[in-house]
């Protein structure tokens, strides 16, 4: 039976989180075995301390501590046997919920283990830092990251893609629909190996520029040339979207400037759902000279002269 946790990191009932997490810092570098080989009275110290931190430095499990719900080792009152996990320290060693983490992943409160033991340990992340006492205590191995680069569509429509790390080593990624630019997506035990597991693969998504499309206050907008005579007298003409293309039909008497929606066939939120992508037209001339035009443009310029307005 685990002494009370209070009494176990010397502080009061009413401490703050950041006075437990203070006092658990003091005490495991007081405790931690690595700074005293073959001392088992420090070795218990840092176990009691460990697991005291591993109910107060949660705050639902001190909550329920408090209300008398979990004891101090962190099994429920009406509970018999071994903690969650079936530690005999509880939920703070070996068990469900381990009281230490580091930033790769478990349960419970997350210590930064190189913060807390770096100047007993070194920086050694690569091989485990923290490695434990006769099994008891591992650290992950560290995390790896990497950037991805991925077109707009795979950000739309989701899809798989291979990075390679430095190591050599190649991963394929399932890019989700609705990826946004900078979300990272996190792979288990894809990072660097360490005593207590391999950490985790961290990669981070960046949207390439697309020569057609841009994003433009949550929506997505093209430009879409369309011809004098569609512009003049209205017409059916095909637009790409990320979908493939569709046709639109061009109102009569259309600037360049105006915009065409077309709903549900922009970017995707991250819940996969489409916004709109707009079209802006662009009246455009016929490429190379045109005698006919030019004669039009004269007579329409000389009888029907007129002052575009500022839009």
């Amino acid at each position: 039976m685990a002494r009370d946790p209070y009494l176990e990191l010397g502080v009061s009932r009413t401490a703050s989180a950041a006075e437990i997490r203070k006092a658990f810092h003091k005490l495991a570098k007081q405790h931690h075995p690595d700074a005293n080989k073959g001392d088992k009275k420090s070795e218990e110290k840092f176990k009691q301390v460990s697991a005291a931190f591993d109910i107060l430095g949660d705050a639902d499990k001190r909550k329920k501590f408090d209300a008398g719900e979990i004891d101090a080792d962190g099994r429920e009152t009406m509970r018999g046997g071994f903690g969650a996990g079936g530690s005999p320290f509880g939920a703070g060693f070996g068990g469900r919920g381990g009281g230490f983490r580091s930033s790769g992943g478990g349960e419970g409160p997350e210590i930064d283990l190189n913060d807390l033991f770096g100047d007993i340990l070194g920086r050694n992340r690569g091989a485990g830092a923290g490695a434990g006492f006769g099994g008891g205590f591992a650290a992950k191995g560290a995390d790896v990251r990497a950037r991805l680069d991925i077109d707009l569509e795979e950000s739309i429509k989701g899809g798989k893609k291979r990075v390679a790390f430095s190591d050599g080593r190649t991963i394929d990624v399932t890019i989700p629909a609705g990826a946004q630019e900078g979300q990272t997506l996190r792979l288990k035990g894809q990072g660097s190996p360490g005593r207590g597991g391999q950490g985790d693969a961290l990669i981070e998504l960046a949207i390439k520029p697309h020569p057609i499309y841009r994003p433009e206050n949550g929506a997505l907008v093209m430009d879409l040339p369309i011809t004098v005579p569609d512009a003049v007298l209205g017409g059916k003409v095909e637009a790409p979207t990320p979908d493939g293309p569709v046709t639109l039909t061009v109102p009569k008497g259309s600037n360049s400037g105006a915009k065409l929606r077309l709903k549900g066939r922009g970017l995707a939120d991250a819940k996969g759902h489409r916004g709109d992508l707009f079209a802006r037209l662009v009246v455009t001339l016929p490429e190379g000279p045109d005698a006919e035009l030019e004669k039009f443009a004269e007579t329409w310029r000389e009888k029907r002269p007129y002052a575009p307005k500022r839009r």
